[in-house]
């Protein structure tokens, strides 16, 4: 079974950087790719993925009998995580960011007071600053590792 289960496609932005606007996941029976509404459904799925992976079954009506909701080709770049990253903590929104020689994707996320973190220093630094954050989330719940693009 392989530990990766995450692909992406690539959008255009203003800056000419590509977004992620697709969410999915593989099965670990079927390894057939199902796609995710959401990326907050995404993150869950992706968080808890090695204790409780995905199953086609964990889809309204969906089985491993039925055909993959999207299959794998040069029509996207797809980027595979490793599982086990945090969700998002509430309020901050986790941004992956393809660079423009695609190379690799650049992760951050934005703070609730629109405060942009690129590193696990900067959210040290931001949680140290803004106290009333510190109650509830800690650096463990933020993870910079980049998908790996395939």
């Amino acid at each position: 079974m392989k530990k990766s289960h995450q692909s992406k496609r690539k959008r255009q932005s203003i800056s000419g950087n590509a977004l992620v606007d697709l969410w999915s996941v593989q099965c670990a029976e079927c390894f057939k790719w199902r796609l995710i509404p959401t990326e907050e459904e995404f993150e869950e799925i992706r968080s808890k993925f090695s204790e409780d992976p995905f199953f086609c079954s964990k889809k309204p009506g969906v089985s491993c009998d039925d055909p993959a909701d999207i299959e794998r080709d040069e029509t996207r770049t797809w980027a595979i995580h490793k599982p086990g990253i945090p969700k998002t903590p509430s309020g901050f929104k986790r941004t992956l960011v393809m660079r423009r020689d695609l190379s690799k994707m650049d992760c951050y996320y934005d703070a609730p007071n629109g405060k942009k973190l690129r590193a696990l220093t900067d959210v040290s630094k931001f949680l140290d600053k803004f106290a009333e954050f510190k109650k509830n989330i800690s650096p463990a719940d933020f993870s910079f590792t980049s998908p790996k693009l395939v």
